[in-house]
């Protein structure tokens, strides 16, 4: 028997029963925030690949990044991040340097080109979305300004808690 999301399973395939949970507004803000990512991901025309896009996201959250502390932000291996930098790197997005205060490690910054590309995929995500905005009232669209503010308030304290894990 499985438990996951408020659902009891047996095996995988069969539901069981719904497990009423109580509200938790941090998981609802987190799972509505992954759909609505991944539907604009999904509905956007860019041409680079999606995983290359959110590293690219991280590195400039974080540049200049240890290539260990990407892994830990982005939940890979180290060697899974330097084969995606490895690609990033020949399509001239990052630049790699030694790290002046350790030369085993490599500092990661992003390139014009790699701003860039960020840029172009994030226009992209938020033109599929701006028409479905454009069809919401005014309180909505407040409603829409308040969520932002708040999301970006959450971020603003989690970037002074928390540090990246290293593996």
């Amino acid at each position: 028997m499985l438990r996951m999301g408020g659902l009891i399973y047996i095996g995988y395939l069969c539901k069981l029963e719904t497990v009423t949970s109580q509200p938790n507004p941090a998981n609802d803000l987190l799972r509505a925030a992954a759909r609505l990512s991944r539907w604009a991901s999904q509905n956007a025309a860019f041409a680079i690949p999606f995983a290359q896009a959110r590293l690219l996201g991280l590195i400039e959250d974080h540049e200049p990044v240890r290539v260990s502390a990407l892994a830990g932000f982005d939940h890979s291996s180290q060697p899974t991040i330097t084969t995606q930098l490895q690609r990033m790197d020949a399509a001239g997005w990052v630049r790699r340097d030694p790290d002046p205060e350790d030369a085993r490690a490599t500092l990661v910054t992003l390139t014009a080109a790699g701003t860039a590309a960020i840029a172009e995929v994030r226009t992209a995500r938020a033109a599929v979305l701006e028409p479905f905005i454009s069809r919401l009232d005014g309180p909505a669209h407040e409603r829409v300004r308040l969520a932002v503010d708040v999301i970006n308030e959450l971020l603003e304290l989690t970037s002074r808690d928390l540090e990246p894990r290293e593996d």
